[in-house]
């Protein structure tokens, strides 16, 4: 079974220096049947306008991943960590018992695009930690990258959940297979472009979770980057 959640039926909000949308509930967006997707929590797609973005906040108990489309954000947080995260770079941040952080768009002329993710760890309470990594274009070209995962395998980096994160970037009409273990379900994102998965049309901003469906199919109908989520 496949349900296919629309980009049109995402939560908007617009702040002006904030465009963004949100796939599940979260902040002033609030529907009761998109509370998450087993252990993911949040999909949010930010376009932030230069030379601005989120002042110090809290987190705690969530697992936060961090994936540019386009443009830097600069990152800053009281586990002494700082960088620039560019398309490429894959960020996780677990905030455990409690981490405080700051984003911001790190050009003065240029917007920055970016899908932010929120995963349930499996155990709460667990120390702070912060990880970053880059994950080439050809690594990701026609074929499924592992970048985040429970077990750091393959150069991944590790969350604190029982959820493997891929990448892919397709041509139109390449395909690219999936195997889902039973027990297990799937969320395929699409941040750009267009693909059909198992025959259904996906579109920029489009999601679809997935259930009792062995093999996964994702062939591009045009240029696309996904991320697949397979989750306990």
């Amino acid at each position: 079974m496949i349900y296919v959640r629309k980009s049109s039926e995402r939560g908007h909000l617009d702040h002006g220096w904030l465009d963004t949308y949100h796939t599940f509930s979260f902040d002033q967006y609030y529907d009761p049947q998109f509370m998450g997707y087993r252990s993911l929590r949040v999909i949010n797609e930010d376009r932030v306008a230069a030379a601005r973005g989120f002042p110090t906040h809290p987190h705690r108990d969530m697992e936060i991943i961090t994936y540019i489309l386009a443009g830097a954000l600069a990152h800053r947080d009281s586990m002494g960590n700082g960088s620039v995260i560019r398309p490429g770079d894959v960020q996780r941040m677990s905030a455990g018992t409690g981490v405080r952080h700051s984003e911001a768009n790190a050009s003065e002329s240029e917007p920055v695009h970016l899908l932010q993710i929120w995963i349930v760890p499996e155990a709460r309470g667990i120390e702070p930690g912060y990880e970053q990594k880059r994950f080439d274009d050809e690594e990701k070209r026609g074929r499924l990258r592992l970048v985040a995962s429970r077990d750091a395998r393959g150069g991944s980096v590790k969350i604190h959940q029982d959820a493997d994160v891929y990448a892919g970037l397709l041509e139109p009409s390449q395909a690219l297979t999936h195997e889902l273990a039973a027990g297990r379900g799937a969320w395929l994102q699409v941040a750009r472009g267009a693909v059909e998965l198992n025959g259904q049309r996906l579109e920029q901003g489009d999601g679809a979770a997935v259930e009792d469906e062995g093999r996964l199919e994702i062939v591009g109908t045009e240029a696309a980057e996904v991320l697949l989520f397979d989750l306990k």
